[in-house]
């Protein structure tokens, strides 16, 4: 009876703003998962499944990154604290906004969510699961929040550009969605092209993630995500022909069979999960010579005994959040300087990362994404 009788007063709640909804538009958006959703917009009060969901909402609401979020989860200050204390820096309100659990460990709270009021509440697409198993859409749908799936992580290659859309149409910013999916196309065209036109030979990539986050080795990518960004950067995933889906894992013994010529590491600062771990501390600001050491680390474990790419120096490591954001396409650029540096000689992925902030971001551009072995790449 709590939450049933919580749910009512929440839903007398919503004629206090009736009128502020009269003015919107309600509109049918599909998610990318094809699921119709009635929605009213531009919408003022948002819930964000995931709190590195603001990677796509600073993108168009550049001026006011928090105006719309009434709550989200609160993951972003463990998996990515230089771009939280950035943002708390500048947005100090930020401290106070309502956080909460995941939905995929069930410790979402859904009367906290009704209590807010949202106009919509955005949902990663690796949460559809858990999500539908809870019932959550049916539980929201009674008291009028609207839920919608978007994707930067499962399929990001083939979902960064709808997803983008989608947010565009729920904030009335289709004009800045649309201009940051040209500029994300254009950026990626700029490797596709010289690759299309030059047909380089492709070296085989083995793209690690999370590298020294445990003491197991080695998590990796299948088909898509960075794997796929290895393709579009030139290079041939390792691991596409043996993990089936976007994750999964490969056993040391096929690293050595398989003798990579490039490694890329993914890396972030994850002291907030694994306090001292050997992961590789790349990201916003990040002291790039001790990342450099940590990434030379990772290199004398037995996975990669006699591999051609530690001994040529070719050992790189990458941002892991870029896996999980629309701005794949700087990741893309940076491989591919890795992966043919003579293509790309003069291909700048900083300089395509601050146009990225200057333009779009409400954070000013700091470097440390990227760190490499090779010194001259």
């Amino acid at each position: 009876m709590k939450f049933f009788n919580k749910v009512a007063a929440a839903a007398a709640g919503f004629c206090l703003f009736i009128s502020s909804i009269a003015l919107a538009d309600t509109v049918k958006v599909t998610d990318v998962t094809g699921r119709e959703v009635e929605v009213n917009v531009p919408v003022e009060h948002v819930i964000l499944g995931e709190g590195r969901q603001i990677y796509f909402v600073g993108a168009l609401d550049k001026d006011e990154p928090f105006k719309r979020v009434v709550g989200w989860r609160d993951d972003l200050a463990k998996a990515d604290p230089e771009t939280y204390a950035a943002y708390l820096a500048k947005y100090p309100d930020l401290a106070k906004l309502p956080t909460f659990g995941g939905m995929k460990d069930g410790t979402f709270d859904i009367e906290q969510a009704v209590a807010l009021k949202p106009d919509v509440m955005l949902m990663n697409i690796d949460a559809k699961t858990a999500t539908e198993e809870a019932g959550y859409i049916e539980k929201l749908e009674k008291v009028g929040i609207p839920l919608v799936y978007v994707d930067f992580r499962e399929k990001p290659m083939e979902n960064t550009e709808p997803s983008m859309r989608l947010i565009g149409k729920l904030f009335g910013k289709e004009e800045k969605a649309e201009e940051f999916i040209k500029f994300r196309a254009d950026s990626i065209a700029k490797v596709t092209d010289t690759l299309a036109k030059a047909n380089p030979k492709k070296p085989l990539v083995f793209m690690e993630r999370a590298g020294g986050y445990s003491d197991d080795c080695c998590m990796s990518f299948g088909n898509e995500n960075f794997g796929r960004m290895v393709e579009f950067a030139g290079g041939v995933n390792m691991a596409k022909d043996i993990i089936p889906g976007t994750f999964g894992t490969v056993n040391p013994e096929q690293v050595i069979a398989s003798n990579p010529d490039q490694i890329i590491i993914t890396g972030g600062n994850w002291e907030g999960y694994v306090p001292g771990g050997a992961w590789v501390g790349v990201g916003y600001g990040a002291d790039e010579k001790e990342a450099q050491r940590k990434l030379e680390g990772l290199t004398e474990r037995p996975a990669f005994t006699g591999v051609k790419a530690v001994k040529d120096g070719n050992v790189h490591a990458v941002w892991h959040q870029f896996y999980n954001n629309p701005y794949q396409f700087v990741a893309i650029q940076q491989m591919a300087k890795w992966l043919h540096p003579d293509l790309f000689g003069d291909l700048d992925p900083e300089a395509t990362f601050k146009e990225l902030h200057e333009r779009f971001l409400p954070l000013p551009y700091k470097s440390g994404y990227f760190v490499s072995l090779n010194a001259s790449r």
